[in-house]
């Protein structure tokens, strides 16, 4: 395990900043909070997708403080909207080309709009996948083509979780992207179809409740029904790992 992972659960957990990320002919970036973390539980090839990502960033206050809870590791939270924010930079930098796959139509335009003012230096292409639960055949190959055609440097993915993390996991290989990052919400934040939070609710990791408060009916599962699932989960953890003999079968097994 990299010096720049620790052990989280299951799930090996990116502890460094976006300025250290690894470098790989192919690298695929997702993200954990305590959403997915519970999801994945119920959800077999959405856990494997997660755990097979090059790099998972923890992506909620959850996640960061059960993380220092688990390891008496302090790691700090890296969102969606950062690291989105990071390629742009790099790309504009670079004169380099991006993706988006996945959200609408008028969603995509309105994500080119600002690019363009934003970022000139960036190409940009997209495509806007059908609105369902599963692709068929059909329409995998064609979101496939689409974006081995551009060859882009950084292709985003945001069809929401775990769908896009399914999908990213099923055909990385046959994408044509050197960085294959799933940002879900990210999109609609970027176009502004749907504000996130000041800087300061995200800086007092308060940012889920902003969230809550405006988008009630959407959100209150993830945050009131599952939340407490997410804690009665690690506080199971903490005990086990009170047990040198099972923490230590448990790293054996993921080394």
């Amino acid at each position: 395990m990299s010096n720049l992972q620790t052990l989280f659960t299951q799930y090996r957990i990116f502890t460094g900043n976006l300025k250290q990320l690894p470098r790989k002919e192919k690298l695929v970036i997702n993200t954990i909070n305590q959403y997915s973390h519970c999801l994945a539980e119920e959800d077999s090839e959405f856990k494997k997708a997660l755990q097979k990502s090059d790099v998972l960033l923890p992506d909620g206050v959850g996640i960061v403080l059960s993380t220092k809870i688990l390891t008496g590791q302090s790691i700090q939270k890296v969102a969606g909207a950062d690291l989105h924010e990071h390629f742009l930079k790099s790309l504009n930098e670079s004169g380099g080309k991006c993706f988006y796959l996945g959200s609408s139509e008028p969603t995509l335009q309105k994500i080119k709009e600002r690019l363009n003012k934003e970022y000139p230096n960036i190409q940009m292409e997209s495509y806007s996948p059908p609105f369902k639960d599963k692709f068929n055949d059909l329409e995998n190959a064609i979101m496939i083509n689409k974006v081995n055609l551009y060859r882009p440097d950084v292709l985003f993915v945001g069809m929401t979780a775990p769908k896009q993390e399914k999908w990213v996991a099923n055909f990385k290989e046959h994408l044509d992207a050197k960085v294959i990052c799933s940002i879900g919400a990210v999109f609609d934040f970027y176009a502004g179809t749907i504000q996130r939070p000041h800087p300061i609710w995200v800086n007092l990791g308060l940012e889920w409740f902003v969230r809550l408060v405006k988008e009630p009916k959407r959100l209150w599962r993830r945050y009131l029904v599952f939340g407490p699932v997410f804690i009665s989960r690690i506080a199971s953890e903490k005990i086990k790992s009170s047990n040198p003999a099972q923490e230590l079968q448990k790293k054996e097994v993921f080394q």
